[in-house]
């Protein structure tokens, strides 16, 4: 059972995610040694955030149907938000980073089960300067340079304080979005204010928020008029 305290109230969950293992720097229900230290080549945060301890992992197991386990993951990630924000003006706050690890199932599910409540969680916690992003087991993928990211051997969603001058890149496709986390301050506010805290009303809410489609290639020219 997931249990989240915003503003004064425990929310429980109703155990479609099984905790598997609470929050630690070093699990021991996945591997995340070998996977970290290849990533390290592309994030030049991470060895720092993991030599202090301050990335840390918490593992689950789907254990219902996908609705329930959608509103679960959803309050597992404002747990996991609301863990780092006050954190992120201690001098090393810029370096935390949490993780929730999804076992049972396969990487199809996975993506489908994170998918709303990453979409959610990000438009929720940008403003206040929190980055979220998911992955899911051998997803294949390149950094900024073009250069392959290695393939995650599990599959989890991740909050981090953002980077400001960077992270903004990685949200060419939410431009509202983007121009929010660059200027993002937490003030301390409740990101759920005029927001029900339940998962039906705040999916509802996430989905008037769909991005718009990116525009179509413009079509070639035929090969006879390349030239002309």
């Amino acid at each position: 059972m997931i249990t989240t305290r915003i503003g004064g109230a425990s929310r429980p969950s109703a155990g479609a995610l099984r905790l598997v293992e609470g929050r630690t720097s070093e699990p021991q229900s996945v591997d995340v040694s070998d996977y970290v230290r290849v990533l390290a080549a592309h994030c030049p945060f991470l060895t720092p955030s993991v030599t202090r301890g301050l990335t840390g992992w918490t593992v689950y197991e789907i254990a219902g149907d996908t609705w329930a386990a959608e509103a679960e993951l959803f309050h597992a990630g404002v747990q996991a938000a609301e863990w780092i924000r006050p954190l992120t003006t201690l001098r090393h706050g810029p370096l935390v980073c949490e993780n929730i690890v999804l076992l049972g199932g396969d990487a199809p599910a996975h993506r489908e089960l994170m998918a709303w409540p990453h979409w959610a969680l990000k438009h929720l916690y940008g403003p206040v300067g929190l980055m979220f992003g998911k992955f899911w087991t051998d997803e294949e993928g390149t950094d900024r340079q073009g250069h392959r990211i290695p393939a995650p051997p599990f599959s989890f969603l991740t909050s981090r304080c953002a980077i400001r001058p960077l992270d903004p890149r990685f949200l060419t496709d939410t431009p509202d979005l983007a121009q929010s986390l660059a200027t993002a301050v937490d003030d301390g506010r409740n990101v759920f204010q005029g927001l029900p805290y339940e998962w039906k009303a705040v999916k509802k809410w996430a989905s008037s928020l769909l991005s718009p489609q990116r525009p179509l290639p413009p079509p070639k020219r035929p090969a006879a008029l390349r030239s002309s």
